[in-house]
């Protein structure tokens, strides 16, 4: 049998990890290259030979993902995996469209050959877009077994944007593991959260290896969390699943991709943000879940808002920072920033975009839909120093910092500001209690 030529269309994440489940180790398949979108700094570089393994003693290159179509001509590929999240069915099937026309197969991977199995239980908590509150979703989950006296492992979706031999397996415990990882503003995001409860979280660059480790980490592992990012399906097998949808964007959930993968896998739905979400586009999702997957429990919730100092916001002429992937490939229009800042009787809310320096102006360039929000991009220190300035130049008279870490802890703002902290509530029944029941008894019974 010819050995197929394979490139892998990713964005240093899911990629990584088809590769290492399906191809690293098969002879049958010659992975001779990946191609990169939606992080910057990622095409360049190669995916290391000590992570490749033996049949790729020079590692693999990595591309940016523009040139896929001269790529397959000149590679002879005759296969191309598509292996990234966040995207609308018509992206996708437009960058299977150029695939075909260039004379190779589109394939997607699903779950039987990707995700792996542990030994510990699972839970998975995903979403169907990036932005519809799925960490403090993770984190109410976190909550509930943990009241359960069980020892909860967290996992994070891959964000290995660094020195990836190094990243192979990252254990964080504390805030100073942070530094020592050298993370980056969105991954600070997602861990220290969970760091700040009492969790231990992994994540890296081979989730086998992880998955191993966190099964024995040393603080002990009753059960893994599984804490979805984009809108991708878990690496691991879920023994139950939780999928977040977001009435602010109703349809969503059905027309992006994988993201209506994860609706269908679900065991529980959550439909957050119903407080600040119109009836309308409420139904509108409900009916959609109906359709996809009635078998699942629906949960109502809200993202309760906390500010730190409502008199920073109130009567001022605000600048408000959001999270950036959810404003970039998240599509975001509305956070809590800006719900926080209308709430508590902000004068105006100032468009920073005439004032974007840098790495900062380009991302309004490549995503001029983003509006008058300023996203929180820190992929590397000159991004998170384009923020700083962004800031300093902005014509406002405070800031509104709606991100899950404290920003100010690791740039410079050199104006009044406020954080926005937020948080999953329930609505009506069931609570997250209700719906975890089973699978607690059944943890508990082993």
């Amino acid at each position: 049998m010819k050995q197929r030529k394979i490139i892998i269309i990713g964005a240093a994440g899911r990629d990584f990890h088809n590769f290492n489940t399906v191809y690293r180790d098969n002879p049958d398949y010659k992975v001779v290259a990946f191609t990169a979108t939606q992080i910057p700094n990622i095409a360049g570089r190669k995916y290391p030979a000590t992570l490749a393994g033996s049949l790729y003693p020079e590692g693999i290159p990595i591309y940016v993902q523009d040139n896929l179509e001269s790529l397959i001509k000149e590679l002879d590929v005759d296969e191309c995996v598509f292996s990234y999240s966040d995207v609308s069915y018509a992206t996708v099937m437009s960058i299977g469209a150029k695939v075909n026309a260039a004379g190779a197969d589109f394939t997607l991977l699903g779950p039987k050959n990707t995700m792996l199995k542990s030994v510990k239980p699972v839970i998975a908590v995903g979403a169907v877009r990036t932005g519809c509150g799925k960490s403090q979703t993770s984190r109410r989950v976190a909550e509930v077994l943990m009241a359960h006296n069980l020892k909860v492992i967290a996992v994070r979706h891959p964000m290995p944007y660094g020195d990836l031999e190094a990243q192979k397996v990252q254990r964080f415990a504390s805030i100073d593991d942070l530094t020592k990882h050298h993370c980056t503003i969105e991954e600070m995001e997602e861990y220290e959260p969970h760091i700040a409860r009492g969790n231990v979280i992994y994540a890296g660059v081979d989730y086998e290896a992880i998955l191993r480790a966190a099964e024995n980490d040393p603080n002990g592992c009753d059960v893994i969390l599984w804490d979805g990012g984009n809108n991708d399906f878990p690496f691991f097998r879920p023994d139950f699943m939780v999928t977040v949808v977001d009435p602010h964007r109703p349809g969503h959930e059905l027309s992006y991709y994988p993201g209506e993968v994860t609706l269908r896998l679900a065991d529980a739905v959550v439909i957050n943000k119903i407080d600040s979400a119109d009836f309308d586009n409420i139904q509108t999702v409900r009916k959609n879940i109906e359709q996809v997957n009635p078998k699942a429990v629906v949960v109502d919730a809200v993202s309760t808002l906390r500010v730190d100092k409502p008199e920073v916001i109130h009567g001022k002429r605000v600048l408000v920072i959001e999270d950036g992937p959810t404003l970039t490939h998240g599509e975001m229009k509305i956070g809590a920033g800006i719900v926080a800042a209308r709430r508590f009787g902000a004068a105006e809310i100032i468009d920073p975009r005439p004032y974007a320096v840098g790495k900062l102006a380009d991302t309004y360039r490549i995503y001029p839909n983003i509006g008058q929000l300023l996203p929180a991009m820190g992929y590397d220190e000159q991004q998170m120093k384009d923020l700083s300035d962004t800031i300093d130049r902005t014509n406002c008279d405070s800031v509104v910092i709606a991100t899950p870490i404290d920003l100010a802890r690791v740039i410079r703002i050199n104006k009044p500001n406020t954080r926005v902290k937020y948080d999953l509530q329930e609505i009506g029944r069931p609570v997250m209690e209700d719906v975890l029941e089973g699978f607690i008894k059944k943890i508990k019974s082993q």
